[in-house]
This record gives structure tokens, sequence and C-alpha cells, in this order.
């Protein structure tokens, strides 16, 4: 996919509540971390109470995966949700514009060398990644230190699409956005040895999934980790990131290679692909991005586990 490029249509009227919300965003992240992060929280915070239907999701998200948690943890635990995932909202924009060095300061990354050993040796990496509401800089930051490519899926306003890839982008050149539902473009540079971000953490659908436990619960998991690893030669690279509570910035942790892997069926690779999910969240599930309906998808027979939109 070619890099973005600047269109004359941008100038069009119907773009320019975008432009003007955009500077005032810009300007709003020229403030200190620590400003944006106790702003983010506010915004947060107001999201709780205002988004609905975001936190009944969530708050469904938290009974089934932790029931052994009292009401009162989860209600807490629901609340930093939303106040993290006010903080993400100014994190997206802190990675499209803060320079390089600025940025590059609230990085702690282990494990790095990983992705030199791949690509010294000419091996395609699967970078195993979650949806956590730190994705955008978690990535930026990386991106940073090694060339990653992304799966992406082209948003709907031109506008917010051309400034969503440059800032993405920007961090390193070289990076090449591969479209999520082009499956032979990942696999030929996977091949060619390149490191690609993607995240098998969500439900797309029964059709394309196997049903395996997350959190006690059959889910549709997609097997595609398996079949991207096998076509493209690749290993694969679990990566985790969080947001420090002491406010020193990011540790972003690339784990050993998952080894024997695909193994002896797509069904145990998908098991074990969710229990590292399990894991992972487990230890930061404040920073999870719970508002997206994991388990609507069911087996044949299962009842539907999300009340439905009123």
């Amino acid at each position: 996919m070619d890099h973005p490029r600047f269109q004359a249509r941008f100038l069009h009227p119907r773009y320019w509540p975008l432009w003007l919300g955009l500077g005032l965003l810009w300007l709003i992240v020229q403030l200190p971390f620590r400003a944006l992060v106790a702003i983010g929280r506010t915004l947060g915070a107001i999201m709780y109470y205002f988004a609905t239907d975001r936190r009944i999701i969530a708050k469904r998200n938290l009974e089934l995966c932790f029931p052994q948690y009292s009401k009162a943890e989860r209600k807490r635990l629901l609340k930093e949700n939303f106040a993290s995932t006010g903080v993400a909202f100014f994190e997206m924009a802190m990675s499209w514009w803060w320079s390089r060095e600025r940025l590059a300061r609230l990085a702690h990354i282990e494990g790095l060398e990983h992705l030199q050993k791949a690509q010294a040796e000419g091996q395609g990496v699967i970078l195993m990644a979650l949806h956590f509401t730190t994705l955008e800089i978690g990535a930026a930051l990386l991106g940073q230190q090694h060339t990653i490519d992304g799966m992406y899926r082209e948003h709907k306003n031109a506008l917010f699409d051309f400034v969503q890839r440059r800032g993405r982008e920007r961090h390193n050149l070289d990076s090449i956005a591969v479209e999520r539902e082009d499956v032979r473009g990942m696999i030929k540079q996977l091949r060619k040895g390149r490191a690609i971000w993607y995240a098998p953490d969500q439900d797309y659908g029964a059709k394309q999934s196997i049903f395996v436990p997350l959190f006690g619960i059959q889910a549709a998991t997609v097997p595609a980790t398996s079949k991207f690893a096998s076509l493209g030669r690749a290993i694969v690279v679990p990566f985790t990131q969080r947001r420090l509570d002491d406010g020193s910035g990011y540790q972003l942790v690339l784990h050993p290679p998952l080894t024997d892997f695909p193994g002896e069926s797509d069904e145990a690779d998908c098991i074990r692909i969710n229990q590292w999910v399990e894991r992972a969240v487990t230890e930061c599930p404040e920073q999870y991005l719970w508002a997206h309906r994991r388990f609507k998808s069911r087996p044949p027979g299962e009842p539907k586990l999300y009340k439905k939109r009123g």
C-alpha cells in the first residue's frame, strides 16, 4: 500500500469541522504528559456516565471474565477501564504529533533482541499483540526502535484516514500498511522477513473461527495466527504494553517466540493463544479494551450473552 498523500478535496467545507477538532486536539497534546493523563482520566470519567452502550458491554465482559470479583471490585475496575480509555484518546494524538525525541523518552522496552535476531536471520515475525487501550502508542514507541508493519482497515472518513495513517507511519518510513483482508500480501511480507503487528483477540464471527475456552467461556477464536505462521514461515513473538502508574511512560515487552508453533492442530493453537490472552489481560485488566463484544458469537444451541440493544 502506498504512503498516504494529502489531497485537495480535504479542503472542502465538509471537512472543516474535523479540521477544527484535529487542530484543537493538536493544541491540547502540547501539554505535559502527566497533564494529558489527568485530562484523559477526566474524559474517561465523563464517558463512563454518558457512553451507556459501551459501559453495558464492558460491565458484562467483566462479569463473564471475572466472576470471582465482588460487584464493588468489578465496578472499580470498570471505572478504571474508562479512565484508561479516556487517556488513550490523547495517547493516539501523542503518537501522531509528538516529536520523536519527546515520545521516545516514555519508552521502556524489554526483549527487543527477539526482533533483532529474527531480522538478522531473515525470519518473518508475527508480532502477536492484544487490543489494550495503549495499542496506538505502544505500536508507535516500538516502531521507533524496529520496523513493524501493521494490519490496517481503511477509515470511512478520508481525511481522518489520511491523518491516522500519516501519524502511524511517520515513526518508521520503511513501514508498510497491509490491508486486513489482504492475506496474500501479509504472507508475502512475512516471507520477506518483515515483522507484522497482528491481534487475534477479537470476535470475527463464527464462520472463520473455532470455539475454544477464554476465561472459561467458549469464544470464537480465529486460527489465522497458525496459518500465517505456517504459510509465511514466520515465528510468533507475543507483544504487550502497559501505561506505568508512576507516570514515567510505558513498559513494552517482547516476549520469547512461541516454541513448537504451529502445533498439532488449529484447535490446540487457539487454546494456547487464548491461555496467553488470559494471562496478559489478567496482569493489566484495567487497560484492556472491554467495550468489544468478545463473546458475541455463540456455539450452536448456546444462548446469547449480551442483551439486545434498545
